[in-house]
């Protein structure tokens, strides 16, 4: 399988829960191909963890957005979120934020020095 289709074949869901507003978590964005990696790529630069389980992926991403998570699939959204509770990040938000703009810093000195 090439890289390419690596790309394509991917799929990402991201959930909300609010427990005072949500009788359970809502889908708010879903995608395939580029636009799941985008989504994976968002959460990482801003401390989301991410938990991969691509048969879980492939239903949810049948969904529509602003959708509750179906009953039969609250057990193993309990179960991500109980992983999840021993989640450590791996930077800080002030972490995430300097790096940012060091690359940005960088980005704007290689436009300059061309």
């Amino acid at each position: 399988m090439s890289q390419y289709d690596d790309v394509l074949n991917k799929k990402a869901v991201a959930l909300r829960y609010d427990e005072n507003k949500d009788a359970a978590p809502v889908i708010v964005a879903s995608g395939l191909g580029y636009m799941a990696e985008r989504i994976v790529e968002m959460a990482n630069e801003n401390g989301v963890p991410v938990y991969e389980d691509n048969s879980l992926a492939t239903v949810l991403t049948q969904l529509d957005l602003g959708t509750p998570i179906p009953e039969e699939l609250y057990q193993a959204i309990v179960d991500i979120y109980a992983y999840f509770l021993k989640y450590t990040p791996k930077y800080t938000q002030e972490e995430r934020e300097a790096m940012r703009a060091a690359e940005e810093a960088g980005a704007e000195e290689n436009k300059e020095g061309q």
